[in-house]
């Protein structure tokens, strides 16, 4: 069985914010860099939940890992 592959749209819809190209620019412009060595999922502006996604699919190397790494390489990159 093949795993899912799921886009930074989709994981931007998974967590419930705008998911256009020009909105995923605005937000990853207007919320990093993140310090060096700060997890992704202990950023300030995540509410409990959306945190805990990131998380928990990140320690269950889930299906949702890949882009969420692709995330926190966008967040984690000095502009």
């Amino acid at each position: 069985m093949e795993s899912p592959n799921h886009s930074l749209p989709a994981l931007f819809e998974q967590l419930g914010l705008a998911s256009d190209p020009v909105e995923i620019e605005k937000f990853v412009t207007s919320h990093s860099p993140l310090k060096p060595g700060l997890k992704l999922h202990e950023a300030f502006f995540w509410t409990p939940s959306q945190a805990a996604f990131l998380r928990e699919e990140i320690l269950e190397d889930a299906d949702w890992a890949e882009v969420i790494d692709q995330l926190n390489e966008l967040l984690h990159k000095v502009r």
